[in-house]
């Protein structure tokens, strides 16, 4: 039996971008009404074909992606499937039979495709199997062609007919998966399973929980980041119109009453006094002077890469030096935390959108201190997550506190906006120093980078740090493809009090930009064609060099363009692809008017090319808003923004054209939902370079004065 700890362990770790082993999944014996194949598959008596899904669907179509993976294997009709979602408390009973639950860091394809087909392909040979006995031949004599089996002297039968002798059947050890040239489902535009749902309104996210007698909760936390509850004035709104009760929960207060609007509403006039701790003089000021001061340590810095000798090269050519800064920045879901919770004779039942169901079953377990097995999360699609409900499980937590201190009754909690965008863990600040020197040729003989930035594995996940790197940290920096004899790539950790998290892309949202733009940097000190300057350093195997082509040739780089539009270039590698951005923008005084992004990826494999272009589409949308706007400060050791009004979201009217160049190389599965972003912010600024000959080194671009047409 899995303990707790051991859950919690491996939940956590999955969620944080770790991977575990994989292993194929198979029926365990029992007879079902509808049979299971094995863990993945289900075949009912009118052919219809379940797919189980592991992972979470918050909008970017892994839902639909795993599925055609599955049925790829499986060999079904695609108008028949179905998909279900794997359920957590099956999941620690049947000891992880689905591994890893968490839909995070674009790899709820790339690491589950493997598994995922040879699931399917197991269940196709056990259906196989089964007709085979029937007719007395063998397996070999057997096809199968969407849902239908077929044997020697035209016999014919389905999956829905066999099904239940099938999953008697014990499971073949090997199973050969089909040539990617074999493939009907996987590579073809299918529409995504829920938008039916979505468009007719049936679809449920976790704040649609609505369960009988149930009641509501709003929370307050600590306005400083570390601070507790001092005292609470329960008096003073506990006869106010259905407020049930007043929770002091150490860092936070909760009202609970006969509906969430009043329960706000009485939250506000509760008064709560706060120990706000040594924090409360903290600023953005005093976390960028702390920055600074790990680019200057001259100890407690570790060394992520290193080749030649960079000390001396940089006495050589010509020397460029440049600080590069990214803010943190909230992740702002349409759908704010939130949980639905019941605690009741030992058992703990719960409502919550979340992008890692079993780091929220373990959480919840170790909340009401009940085992594992006592624990039933109710899956539900996302209202949004960008990375915000995987690692952190803090809104379980909470549900499942409130809903203990009222046992046996259900309690829906529910975060205001302003409790969502104050109480976030953010993307990381980051402070980066570049030095380069360039041969006479204008080739970059040595490159040296010092990142000075927090730790997300060592604050939110608290695992040890492989060498002392944080991987995230120094994303796209300590593993820059550019060919330069002298490198060395430094990681001064620093971690203020403000908490860190995983964002849509993480380091790779930050990082390219920087690196993408030094590079210009270096371009224009040598007086070549950014582009040009690139293709130079690439090695001719690099498939980051094959991207940037194939994008750069859909942008027509190197074209004349109208008066005043301008382009700039970028390219890195994100999760497993290789992607390229070209943007052609004009600027007006201090307006951008963005003409288009040409935004290219190569995947290896595309297994939904739908899925792919909105993807890509939607991390343009991301991007923008971030770079443009994007900036949480802190103040008194406090987020300073609230809402809307002070964080500025992008608008419909402001979204440029998107092209999306799909050069997939095949070979290898990368990931999707992510690396879209990563070269969008160096080739809109690079862009902005060529228009106005101010270098951009610091986000957002409102602090430059810029806004977007």
């Amino acid at each position: 039996m899995t303990t707790r700890r051991e859950f919690l362990k491996i939940s956590a770790a999955t969620g944080g971008g770790l991977t575990v082993g994989f292993h194929i999944p198979f029926a365990n014996g029992q007879q079902l009404i509808t049979p299971e194949i094995n863990a993945w598959v289900l075949v009912r008596a009118d052919d219809t074909v379940i797919i189980r899904y592991a992972r979470s669907e918050m909008g970017q179509g892994s839902m639909t992606s795993a599925a055609q993976l599955v049925a790829e294997e499986v060999g079904c009709d695609w108008k028949k499937v179905r998909v279900e979602y794997a359920d957590t408390n099956a999941q620690v009973r049947r000891k992880r039979v689905w591994g890893d639950m968490a839909a995070v860091g674009s790899r709820t394809i790339r690491n589950s495709q493997e598994y995922l087909r040879k699931g399917g392909a197991t269940a196709r040979e056990m259906l196989v199997a089964a007709a085979a006995q029937g007719w007395n031949v063998q397996p070999s004599e057997c096809t199968v062609s969407s849902g239908v089996i077929s044997g020697p002297g035209g016999r014919k039968t389905t999956f829905g007919k066999v099904a239940h002798a099938a999953a008697k059947l014990p499971p073949p050890q090997d199973v050969k998966l089909k040539d990617p040239k074999d493939w009907t489902i996987i590579g073809k535009p299918i529409p995504r399973l829920d938008i039916p749902d979505i468009v007719t309104g049936r679809i449920r996210y976790g704040i649609d929980a609505q369960l009988p007698g149930m009641v509501y909760a709003a929370i307050a936390q600590c306005p400083v980041f570390g601070g507790k509850v001092k005292s609470v004035d329960a008096a003073k709104v506990q006869s106010r119109r259905g407020v049930l009760k007043v929770l002091p929960m150490g860092d936070y207060v909760a009202v609970v009453a006969d509906n969430w609007w009043r329960a706000k509403e009485a939250l506000k006039e509760l008064p709560i006094q706060w120990d706000f701790g040594a924090n409360a003089s903290v600023s953005s000021d005093s976390i960028k002077q702390f920055l600074r001061a790990g680019l200057d340590a001259e100890s407690d810095v570790v060394v992520a890469k290193q080749a030649g000798e960079v000390n001396e090269a940089l006495k050589t050519g010509k020397v460029l030096e440049a600080e590069y800064y990214t803010p943190y920045l909230a992740h702002v879901t349409m759908e704010p935390m939130g949980c639905t919770a019941v605690v009741k004779e030992g058992r703990v039942d719960v409502w919550t959108s979340t992008q890692n169901a079993e780091a929220s079953h373990a959480t919840a377990a170790a909340t009401a201190g009940v085992p594992l097995e006592s624990v039933f999360v109710h899956r539900t699609q996302l209202g949004g997550g960008f990375g915000r409900r995987g690692g952190a499980q803090d809104f379980v937590r909470q549900g499942v506190q409130i809903a203990k201190a009222m046992e046996g009754t259900p309690v829906k909690m529910l975060w205001t906006r302003e409790e969502d965008m104050q109480h976030d863990f953010y993307r990381p600040v980051s402070l980066v120093r570049f030095k380069a020197a360039l041969d006479a040729d204008g080739k970059p003989v040595a490159w040296y980078s010092r990142v000075s930035a927090p730790s997300i594995i060592a604050t939110l996940l608290k695992l040890p740090l492989k060498e002392g790197i944080d991987p995230q940290a120094v994303a796209s920096i300590a593993d820059q493809p550019y060919q330069i004899a002298n490198v060395r790539m430094e990681y001064a950790q620093r971690n203020p009090h403000v908490p860190v998290g995983f964002w849509r892309t993480v380091g790779h949202s930050q990082n390219p930009f920087m690196r993408e733009s030094f590079m210009d940097e270096l371009a224009h000190a040598a007086g070549k064609d950014p582009y040009e300057y690139r293709m130079e350093l690439l090695p001719e195997s690099a498939r980051e060099r094959k991207i940037l082509e194939a994008t750069a040739k859909a942008a027509n780089w190197g074209t004349p363009l109208p008066a005043g539009v301008h382009r700039g270039v970028a390219s890195t590698e994100a999760y497993g692809s290789y992607t390229a951005a070209v943007a052609e923008l004009a600027v007006n005084g201090n307006v951008v008017d963005i003409k288009r992004i040409v935004l290219g990826i190569d995947s290896g494999y595309v297994v939904n090319p739908d899925n792919v272009i909105a993807q890509m589409q939607g991390s343009t949308v991301f991007m923008l808003t971030a770079m443009f706007w994007g900036d949480i400060t802190i103040k008194e050791g406090r987020v300073e923004q609230s809402n809307f009004h002070d964080h500025r979201m992008m608008k419909l009217r402001e979204m440029p054209k998107v092209e999306v160049v799909m050069a997939p190389t095949g070979g290898f599965w990368g990931g999707i939902g992510e690396p879209g972003q990563a070269s969008i912010a160096p080739a809109v600024c690079n862009a902005l370079f060529a228009a106005t000959g101010k270098r951009i080194r610091s986000l957002p671009l409102k602090n430059d004065g810029y806004d977007i047409a």
